[in-house]
């Protein structure tokens, strides 16, 4: 049965970096078919609407998905549920790809180009797992509002069930066994009653679960201190929607740059995956031809090998962008001055 790739290219430098991945995937695995929508301001642009419903159905009957970037100044004053990030919220939550996977790690090409030092970084390879479809991105209730005295206020709400704990705990030990076995859980149960409950279910689940795996327990901010203090001490990272989003962005610094690190976020065995660049829209650079492809085409990588079942493909564009790195081949963020396009000509040359 012939697979089929969804690309939402979206905003900012999403088209640029989306078009490259798709030049790659031509190349390693020609027979997926690749279809295209619209997602964030593009959509809006044209439809009115971050996400249209027919856009969402599309994506739900693929085999996978590959999004660019959403969101830019263009449409700062639209309202907040018709943003461009409104249509990456809900693109998430109707696919219910719950489990977000943010690798980070450190080519040795590009180990000096790590904010920190060699002995730190060199051979780091960490995978964070994030909730991404509850907690305070989507718990109600949530607003703007002025009291009777004139005062005003804005809140969320950080909720969690124990089966939306439980999932997400067992993707992160499944992937554990394959690695080094080691599950470090982040919260703050300290003074959160969320992150009491985060870390009651986490344990209950390991308890059942978790054989084979040696399960930790960390505080948010002593992990983000650890993470640049002694990085290569974590295996697995599993945390709530909220910790998972800013560990993530800083562990993506400790590799060289944002630019190279991908993302897939995974729902029930036989739903289409989401596969993204963790970087955003970057409309300071939109259009000019400079942004880094590798996040996205490696975000391809991800694609091939956990939603369409071809780890060979998957380990080809791997080593090819290795080996592009280390022939020198390198985009401004990197420190070089290749554009985007040269830039994926180069991996498409170690192909």
């Amino acid at each position: 049965m012939k697979q089929t790739l969804l690309l939402l290219p979206g905003d900012g430098i999403g088209p640029e970096v989306t078009a490259a991945a798709q030049r790659i995937c031509q190349l390693v695995a020609p027979d997926v078919a690749i279809e295209e929508d619209l997602v964030g301001g593009a959509s809006i642009d044209k439809h009115g609407v971050p996400l249209t419903g027919a856009a969402l159905d599309r994506a739900k009957s693929v085999d996978a998905i590959l999004l660019g970037a959403v969101g830019g100044p263009k449409w700062a004053d639209v309202a907040r549920d018709k943003r461009p990030e409104a249509g990456l919220l809900g693109l998430r939550k109707g696919l219910d790809v719950f489990a977000n996977l943010r690798p980070a790690y450190c080519f040795g090409a590009l180990v000096d180009a790590s904010s920190l030092k060699r002995d730190r970084v060199e051979g780091l390879d960490i995978m964070i797992v994030r909730e991404l479809t509850s907690g305070v991105y989507f718990g109600e209730p949530r607003g703007i509002e002025t009291d009777a005295n004139g005062v005003r206020r804005g809140f969320d709400m950080s909720v969690y069930t124990a089966p939306e704990v439980e999932r997400v705990t067992r993707v992160a030990l499944e992937i554990a066994r394959g690695r080094a076995g080691r599950v470090c859980s982040v919260d703050k149960a300290n003074v959160m009653e969320s992150g009491q409950f985060w870390r009651q279910e986490v344990t209950t689940v390991h308890k059942t679960h978790g054989g084979g795996v040696e399960l930790s327990h960390m505080l948010a901010d002593a992990c983000a201190m650890e993470l640049v203090r002694a990085p290569k001490q974590f295996d697995v990272i599993l945390a709530d929607n909220l910790f998972g989003d800013l560990l993530s962005d800083a562990a993506a610094m400790l590799t060289g740059s944002i630019g190279m690190l991908p993302s897939a976020s995974l729902g029930t065995e036989g739903t289409p995956g989401l596969f993204e660049p963790v970087h955003g829209s970057a409309p300071d650079i939109a259009g000019q031809g400079i942004a880094n492809p590798c996040a996205a085409i490696l975000s391809l990588e991800m694609a091939l090998r956990w939603s369409l079942a071809r780890p060979d493909s998957a380990d080809r564009i791997m080593a090819a962008v290795g080996r592009a790195l280390e022939a020198g081949a390198r985009t401004r963020d990197l420190g070089g001055d290749l554009s985007t396009t040269a830039m994926t000509d180069a991996i498409i040359d170690c192909l």
